[in-house]
């Protein structure tokens, strides 16, 4: 692949969406992405068309017709692969850059962690849908569970967020874990706004003169 891939990972409220826009806006301008490369911002759920579908049956569904915790796991999986075989791979080969707002770390925290499922089993399924492909850069989010439940009260929670607060311990913890094992970069992500895209643009700064060595 030539092309890049980054990753945001984090607990909801973690403030994401805004560095992912501050990010967006930095690159094309940056002079890190050669010339007529495109930045493709994506997410999951609902990366896709098909994906958009399953992000309304994984989040907004009523509770009374939710899935089970294992085909919760199994429609995460398809809209992984689909992401990857219909947005991330092109994309990747042609030379752009990708930017995702979650990806496979997101699993295993909310659905190994969170709902407590078979993490060996998670990640078989992410070898499947991932086909391989590793994000060259994942920033993790690292948010107090109780600041992410302070900045979400007025918002209102989707199927996954009103889980409460000792499944959002989990998946904290699993989020934690995952970053050690898979050496993400960690944000610390109830500072000042500007300190923390200050942190993000240095990384994908000193990534890239890495690359060029």
């Amino acid at each position: 692949m030539k092309g890049n891939f980054l990753v945001f990972e984090g607990i909801d409220g973690c403030g994401k969406t805004t560095q992912i826009n501050q990010l967006t806006n930095w690159l094309p301008n940056s002079g890190l992405m050669p010339e007529g490369a495109m930045l493709h911002l994506t997410r999951e759920p609902g990366g896709t068309a098909l994906g958009n579908a399953l992000r309304e049956l994984l989040l907004n569904t009523p509770k009374e017709m939710s899935p089970e915790p294992l085909t919760e796991l199994l429609l995460y999986a398809a809209d992984r692969a689909q992401h990857v075989s219909a947005v991330i791979l092109p994309a990747l080969n042609k030379g752009d850059w990708v930017i995702s707002d979650r990806f496979s770390g997101s699993t295993l925290s909310y659905q190994g962690y969170g709902r407590k499922l078979n993490l060996d089993l998670i990640k078989q399924l992410e070898l499947i849908a991932t086909q391989g492909i590793v994000p060259d850069i994942t920033f993790w989010f690292d948010l107090p569970v109780q600041e992410s439940i302070t900045r979400r009260k007025k918002r209102v929670s989707d199927r996954i967020e009103a889980e409460g607060d000792i499944f959002l311990n989990r998946v904290a913890q699993g989020f934690a874990t995952v970053a050690r094992e898979r050496n993400w970069t960690r944000i610390q992500a109830d500072l000042n706004k500007e300190i923390v895209t200050k942190k993000l643009q240095e990384t994908v700064i000193e990534y890239c003169l890495k690359q060029k060595k």
